[in-house]
């Protein structure tokens, strides 16, 4: 049986939720998700609030040391989350100015010492214009403010990320592999169980 975490990370849209709830049946494993609909703050916040933006990221810093602290981690079996915890600071970096990201900083250090770290990080990207056209059909009210200068700094973001990685990582551009059906699905199924066998 596999064993491990499994983190799949990429911009709004990339289909990290569809994917990871997909691993997460076909592994089998423990599905963790973003909860992004618990957050009371981050309509507000994306909506052009500032004062809400740090509560908005503290809510989700915290979320997800609740759901990857490695205190709590079980010794058997897998999970897949359809973010990983460098999701946070991505969006930090883009949301929080001055004294609110000198709070924000030293308290995700902190939190950052505490989580499980992924044993394979999926890393979805896909053309600006992709994005936007998928973000504007599933209608999520805290993505309306969205910019398209916005989706395009995610990129570099996630790069970096993924290139800082201490793990393996799969990218797969979505716009050229069909992530629903076809071979390359199972093709990244094999690549995920090879990983955590």
């Amino acid at each position: 049986m596999p064993a491990g975490l499994v983190s799949v990370i990429g911009p709004p849209a990339a289909g990290k939720t569809t994917l990871s709830g997909w691993l997460a049946e076909e592994l089998p494993a423990r599905l963790i998700l973003e909860d992004y609909a618990g957050n009371p703050f981050l309509a507000a916040s994306y909506l052009g609030r500032s004062e809400m933006a740090l509560a908005a990221q503290l809510y989700f810093l915290f979320s997800r040391v609740g759901q990857l602290r490695a205190a709590d981690w079980p010794d058997a079996g897998a999970a897949v989350s359809d973010y990983g915890f460098c999701h946070d600071r991505i969006y930090a970096e883009r949301v929080l100015t001055g004294s609110d990201l000198a709070v924000y900083n030293r308290l995700s250090a902190q939190a950052a010492e505490q989580v499980r770290p992924p044993d394979l990080l999926v890393y979805l990207t896909a053309p600006v214009g992709l994005l936007l056209d998928r973000i504007a059909r599933r209608g999520r009210p805290h993505e309306r403010g969205f910019t398209r200068e916005f989706i395009e700094s995610l990129r570099p973001a996630y790069e970096a990320a993924a290139a800082a990685a201490e793990c393996p990582v799969v990218t797969v551009d979505v716009s050229a592999v069909d992530l629903l059906g076809g071979p390359a699905r199972g093709e990244l199924l094999a690549g995920v169980r090879e990983v955590l066998a």
